[in-house]
């Protein structure tokens, strides 16, 4: 009988770790109303030495659904939050569900070009925004159903000192406001959007009784190697699943105060799920940061060294590599948790020397909540190994050529996967939700190897996504742009494989009769349509691309030439 037959990988689990868990009818307002009445004069909050407890968050995420309310959101409806990690991040987040409305996250870096789809797509009349973005949405209003557009200065968040000398006529200082905060023209502010003249103190907002573990909570985008970018619907119980995972996962998770550095996107599944909302799960001090800025996060080990460190194998290297260039101790980090791409044992092996913490690798989509799988955290982790499923979750290794088919321990299949934090579909996609189960299982796009023992090895991805810096970047998506420029006649984006780990963004690109090649022209019209980490590190003449019988454009042979042609790329 295979592995997962037998289900082999629940031996493996730690001896803490049970292999079924009580998930309840549990709902993400019930998880923040638990710990609001349990720690409610705990920190919740920590943003530039400025901290605020569960009680002042809450009274704020009142004042914000208020203000909605009085904008006219509605249970049902959505609304977008495009900002970074900051308080109001977090406000905005749990005020748009003590409505019962649904939270659409999306990556304040994002341009027009990218957001119009998904703003079409989920038709959000009301925005959060970061001040820097809202020129940006503004162009959004004329091709999309968005009308109100709520703007947030970060800096009003910052402790009374620092946003007084961010006001000072100092040129340094006056860069460094430029880089937090923007002119956002024909917008609400966020101050407007949470005084008592708008729509009261909200003391009256109670918890819907309405809103279930099956209500969808939160739609993320995501996309395969074609189309546009799919609304993935995560319920509150999917999420909610993954928070108990967590803490059944991690030793003395939640059992006294723990602090979370909060550095992962919240517009991103990894930073939402295990950066924050498990944080405030168990009472947890969050110390956020808008960006994973290395200066900051040294700033933050020297003073308020956090216990839980989820992360990218790029930032554990970072982290560790620059507290050992400055003689910063590191050591009471006990967790970490890393994702996105495969985890080197050296940044383990140097990790854990200098926090004496754990750190390990696992796996997970956004349509999953996001993790599936990890390596135990009790020492039996496997280099090489994205881990073992997580308690209630099934993985099963299928024949590619018939996915009822279980392939045989030790041989390549697709990873298939079912369980509580499985989404039930995208939006408005019944046919794209249809081709990504079968038979009830979800479909990852991944080809993987389950051992006799049930760990599991990722060996390709059939999607082909690039993961760079622990964001996704898909190739189609950046081809698109590039095949608009008057020079290129043809192009396949892949990822470079880097030492770290991870990878970094190319473009083989085919060139019109008579033009020649201007790296640096290209990355600037890529820097108009795309984010700055979607914009291609290098680009790479070919007089012909390789491609099939369909003339389609084999990414996978451009790839391996390059490797082939130029090996592991240490461009960071």
């Amino acid at each position: 009988m295979s592995a997962f037959e037998t289900k082999a990988w629940l031996n493996e689990y730690a001896e803490w770790t049970p292999p079924h868990l009580d998930y309840g009818d549990l709902t993400l307002l019930d998880s923040y109303d638990n710990t609001l009445a349990i720690h409610g004069d705990r920190v919740a909050t920590t943003f530039f030495g400025r901290s605020q407890t569960y009680a002042e968050l809450d009274a704020q995420v009142r004042r914000a659904a208020a203000g909605l309310r009085a904008f006219g959101v509605r249970p049902g409806d959505r609304v977008a939050i495009l900002l970074p990690n900051c308080p109001q991040h977090i406000i905005a987040f749990y005020a748009i569900l003590k409505l019962g409305a649904t939270v659409v996250e999306h990556n304040p870096l994002y341009t027009a070009h990218e957001l119009t789809h998904p703003f079409q797509d989920h038709a959000a009349r009301v925005a959060i925004c970061w001040d820097k973005s809202a020129p940006m949405l503004e162009k959004l209003r004329e091709t999309t159903p968005l009308e109100t557009i709520v703007s947030v200065n970060m800096i009003n968040a910052m402790p009374t000192v620092q946003r007084a000398a961010l006001r000072l006529p100092i040129p340094q200082l006056q860069k460094a406001r430029t880089k937090l905060s923007g002119e956002a023209p024909n917008t609400v502010p966020w101050e407007l959007l949470l005084g008592h003249a708008l729509g009261g103190t909200g003391q009256d907002i109670e918890t819907p009784e309405f809103v279930t573990k099956d209500t969808v909570a939160v739609i993320l985008y995501t996309s395969g190697t074609t189309g546009a970018p799919k609304g993935a619907q995560l319920s509150h119980g999917n999420i909610v699943a993954n928070l108990v995972h967590g803490l059944a996962w991690v030793p003395g998770l939640g059992e006294s105060k723990e602090k979370f550095l909060s550095a992962l996107p919240m517009f991103h599944a990894y930073g939402m799920t295990m950066a924050v909302l498990i944080g405030i799960h168990c009472g947890a001090e969050l110390i956020l940061l808008p960006a994973p800025d290395i200066k900051l996060i040294m700033k933050i080990m020297r003073k308020n060294t956090p216990t839980w460190l989820p992360g990218v194998p790029t930032l554990y290297e970072k982290i560790a590599e620059t507290a050992e260039e400055l003689g910063v101790n590191i050591t009471g980090v006990r967790n970490s948790f890393s994702g996105a791409s495969t985890l080197p044992v050296s940044t383990v092996e140097k990790w854990e020397r200098l926090t004496g913490g754990r750190l390990v690798e696992g796996y997970g989509l956004t349509e999953c909540s996001p993790i599936l799988v990890g390596n135990p955290m009790d020492g039996n982790r496997r280099p090489g190994y994205i881990g073992i499923p997580f308690p209630d979750t099934d993985i099963r290794i299928a024949n590619p050529d018939n996915l009822d088919k279980t392939q045989p321990d030790g041989t390549e299949g697709e990873v298939l996967a079912r369980g509580p934090q499985v989404f039930k579909g995208y939006l408005n996609q019944p046919e794209a939700t249809a081709n990504s189960f079968h038979n009830g299982w979800y479909r990852t796009g991944d080809i993987g190897v389950m051992e006799e023992d049930g760990f599991i090895r990722l060996v390709a991805r059939i999607k082909e996504i690039i993961i760079t810096g622990g964001f996704n970047v898909y190739p189609s998506e950046v081809e698109e742009v590039l095949r608009a420029h008057p020079d290129v006649v043809g192009c396949a984006v892949v990822g470079m494989p880097r030492a770290d780990g991870s990878e970094n963004v190319c473009a083989a690109v085919t060139l019109s009769e008579g033009a020649t090649m201007d790296p640096e022209a290209l990355k600037e019209y890529c820097r108009t349509k795309l984010t700055r980490y979607k914009v291609p590190r290098k680009f790479y003449h070919f007089e012909q691309l390789p491609q099939d019988q369909m003339g389609k454009i084999r990414r996978r042979e451009v790839r391996d030439q390059l490797v082939e042609r130029y090996g592991i790329s240490e461009t960071s």
